[in-house]
Parts: structure tokens; sequence; C-alpha cells
């Protein structure tokens, strides 16, 4: 059996083109074990990789052994009752171990631990989610280009020779510049011939002379010269820039204690890791409110303290108004939503109302996450004003979420691409 031995030097990133194949090849289970590492990850750990632990069952691949062969007859030892060629019945349950499913004494294999870097880990965790009918838009001036090919230049970096038009070009310019030399030679070699037939001594000795000039010129052709030489060439075009901006809505009021306030961080925490690891051009927008609602930055919106009640069309609002003094034109505007949709009074109707009207025509797409406990059988006034909605709008999504382990799907729900 021929034995192959791969004796090169591994560099310090010898394992990278290993672990790019692992990850392709059990992306599913890697996928499944991320999910399971964001319901017990904090918020402050969210972005960080970590160790994914797979089961070796789903990473186990065949192989190929070698057998006795032939027909044997044993009988294992420490057997006191059967004798080779006793006919066991199967053991009821189907297993080999102990009753009940329970295995004997011995150890039992662990999962495969495989560590993820955090670029690793927002690859796989944000890989098949997207911005719902994000629109392109031709800017006036436009500050992003990309490098595309435009066709060969005569100068330019080596690294950019182009080593097939070179040898193109050199080809037939040797084809060009020797053939003519060729058809003068082979006219002189015919009078040379006839020459040396009719005894003209003198005229073929300088015939043979010529001859032998023509041929070192021949040979004289050299193999490449400058104007050869042919380089890629590269130019940068305008390119079509997506802008978008994302408002975060979030309710702080009085009911939304701090379980549902978790809740709502640790999903709009997803949704700024998301924004911000696929997109360079998206503004983030944070608006809370209890009966007002105010724009904060990202530090207060996720760790400032604040409570009261319940209006949820000041939000709404203050959103609509800093739509159009900021983003009237040439953006694409999207909206997140978090409450636990305790709002009483008319604001539910009003804000239902204010939202069909007004944000979703100028909205590409609108989310809803209602933040309530499990044990809740009735829908909340704002959720049943927004399930009329939605039944009359394809860019409005709704969602609820009653646990941490639920955030995440409801997220991958919300902007997964198979959903658009």
């Amino acid at each position: 059996m021929n034995q192959l031995i791969d004796r090169r030097k591994n560099g310090r990133g010898k394992s990278t083109v290993n672990r790019e194949r692992f990850l392709r090849r059990y992306k599913t289970q890697v996928r499944d074990a991320v999910k399971r590492m964001v319901g017990e990850r904090s918020i402050e750990d969210m972005d960080r990789g970590g160790d994914v632990h797979l089961p070796k069952k789903d990473i186990a691949e065949p192989s190929f052994g070698f057998g006795r062969g032939g027909e044997r007859e044993i009988v294992v030892p420490g057997n006191r009752e059967y004798v080779a060629g006793d006919r066991i019945p199967r053991p009821q349950g189907g297993g080999s171990g102990g009753s009940n499913g329970e295995g004997g004494g011995g150890d039992g294999q662990d999962d495969f631990v495989f560590s993820l870097s955090r670029e690793e880990f927002l690859n796989i965790f944000f890989d098949d989610l997207e911005l719902p009918r994000l629109a392109r838009t031709q800017l006036g001036t436009a500050d992003q280009f990309r490098s595309i090919r435009a066709g060969y230049t005569t100068q330019g970096s080596p690294s950019n020779l182009s080593v097939a038009r070179t040898l193109a070009n050199s080809l037939g310019r040797r084809i060009a510049l020797g053939g003519a030399l060729k058809r003068e030679a082979m006219a002189l070699e015919v009078l040379l011939v006839k020459a040396l037939a009719d005894g003209h001594t003198d005229e073929a000795a300088r015939m043979e002379a010529a001859l032998e000039k023509l041929r070192a010129r021949h040979a004289g052709l050299p193999f490449l010269e400058q104007l050869d030489l042919r380089y890629r060439n590269r130019v940068l075009r305008p390119e079509p820039i997506a802008r978008a901006v994302m408002f975060c809505l979030m309710d702080v009021s009085a009911s939304m204690d701090e379980d549902k306030k978790d809740l709502a961080k640790r999903f709009f925490t997803l949704l700024y890791l998301f924004l911000t690891r696929k997109y360079k051009q998206v503004d983030l927008v944070f608006i809370r409110h209890t009966e007002e609602a105010e724009e904060v930055d990202e530090n207060t919106f996720f760790h400032d303290s604040k409570s009261g009640g319940t209006v949820v069309l000041s939000a709404l609002e203050l959103m609509d108004k800093v739509r159009r003094a900021r983003y009237a034109e040439s953006w694409n505007v999207y909206a997140a939503q978090a409450s636990d949709g305790d709002a009483f009074g008319s604001d539910p109707a009003k804000s239902a109302r204010f939202l069909r009207e007004t944000l979703l025509p100028a909205t590409r797409y609108y989310a809803y996450i209602e933040l309530t406990p499990e044990e809740t059988s009735h829908p909340s006034n704002l959720w049943a004003e927004y399930e009329v909605l939605a039944e009359h709008s394809d860019n409005f999504a709704m969602r609820r979420a009653a646990g941490r382990e639920q955030i995440y799907p409801v997220f991958r729900d919300l902007f997964s691409k198979a959903a658009q």
C-alpha cells in the first residue's frame, strides 16, 4: 500500500484551511450549537466567541476495517449457559447494554469541543439574515466604489502582469517580423540553388552571405520586448449606496418588569449586532417611552433605568418626527418595537391608526415583538389592534416571546431570508 507523507512546513496559520473545511462540512451542527449558546449567554457576552459542543455521533465518519473472514463459532469467556451452535433470542429493547437503556460500567463518549473565534461566531450567527426589501439608491455624490476589471494596459505593477496576454503579443510580434525574413530567405535559397547549377560561383557566394545575414536577423529577434508587456487594468466604479435607518422603540414603563426589559434588551442587542455586522450604511435611532418618548444614545437605551405609564403613540410620533427631519429622502426606513402591550384607553387604537396611515407607507419593514408571560391566555389590547393591521399590511410583522430561549428564534423568524 502506498503511503503519502506530507513533509511541508506549516506556518502559524496551518489549521486555517482545515477549520474552514470543518465549518463547511458540519455547518448545520455548528449552527445548532450556536443557537444553544445564545440562550445561555448574558447580553454583554453576546458578541464573543466560545466553545461549541458537538455530539460525536453527529461528526462520526465511516471507516474501513479488516475482519478475520470465514465462518467462526466462538463462546464468549464467562458464559456458563450456552455452547457453540445455540441460538439466543434477541434482547428486548434493542440495546446491548443493561436494562431500561442503562449502560454498564465504563467510559462514555464525550462531546467534541470546537472553539469558535468572534468572527466565526458572528458569521454563523447572522449567516442567513438580512433586512427585508432593502433598496439600493444612487445618490448625488457616491462615496462607495468597487474595483472592476477594465481591459489591459502597457504599464502597471508586476503583480498584475498578464502572462498569457504578454506571451500572445510576443508570439504575434515574432511571427509578423520573422515571416517577412523567412519569405525573403526562401526566395534567396531558390536563387542560390539556380546560381550553383549555372556555375556562377561568385554570385552564389554573395547570395550565401546574404542568406546567412537573414538567418542571423531572424535568430536575433528578441523573445520578449517592452512593448509586448500587458498588465491587467482595474478602475473604481461608483456603486449604488444602500442607506438604511433602524428605529429601535422600547417600552420602559412600570409594567415592564426586569425580566421583560431583559428580554427586550436581548432582542435589541441581537438586532444591533446584526446591523453593525452585515451593513455599513445603517444608522440606529434609539427611542424609549413611558407616557413620553425620548431619543437616547446607545448606552442610555441599554443600561439606564426608567419607569412610568405607557403611551405607545408618543414613541410613534417621535419616530415620525425624526424620520421627517433627518431621513426623509433616499433612506430605507426600518423599525423594531418591543413592548408588553400594556396600553389602556384609546392609546392602542390611536397607535394602530397612526402606524397604518403615517408610518407604514414610509417604512420598508416594521417588526413588533410583544413580551408576555407564558400563562397569559388573552391577547393585549395593543396586540389585538396590531393583529388587524398585520392582516392588511405586507411590511408589518409581529411575534411573541415569553422566555430567553424564544428571543433568538423570534429574531431569526423576523429577519430570515427564507421568510421574505
